[in-house]
């Protein structure tokens, strides 16, 4: 069961440089929500025990710095995936997030008195 309070979406053409304090990393942002995103490709030097990440998301004309905490991590074949919490989420965010959000289905709308 997922503890997630906000649905992932699926993104394209969004990328993750981050630094881990020691070094800097690229990867790509698979998908996201309002208060966290995934990251893969990144390299398996990158230190994900550290207790925040500094990042840089850019991709569709917009670019974002955020703190964030690591939550998970999956390493393969020298590469990780990191799946992070957002720590004091921008609103510029919150509403570049809304626009990949799927539009609420009026379950009225057909409905006939």
């Amino acid at each position: 069961m997922e503890k997630r309070r906000h649905q992932r979406i699926t993104v394209d053409s969004l990328f993750a440089d981050v630094s881990d304090g020691r070094g800097f990393f690229s990867g790509t942002v698979t998908d996201l929500s309002r208060f966290g995103l995934c990251m893969t490709d990144l390299p398996a030097k990158l230190d994900h025990t550290s207790q925040r990440l500094s990042i840089v998301i850019s991709g569709h004309g917009r670019n974002f710095k955020m703190l964030v905490k690591p939550c998970w991590v999956k390493t393969a074949t020298g590469r990780k995936c990191v799946g992070v919490e957002i720590m004091n989420t921008p609103w510029a965010w919150t509403e570049f997030v809304i626009e990949f959000e799927p539009q609420p289905v009026d379950v009225w709308g057909d409905t006939t008195a």
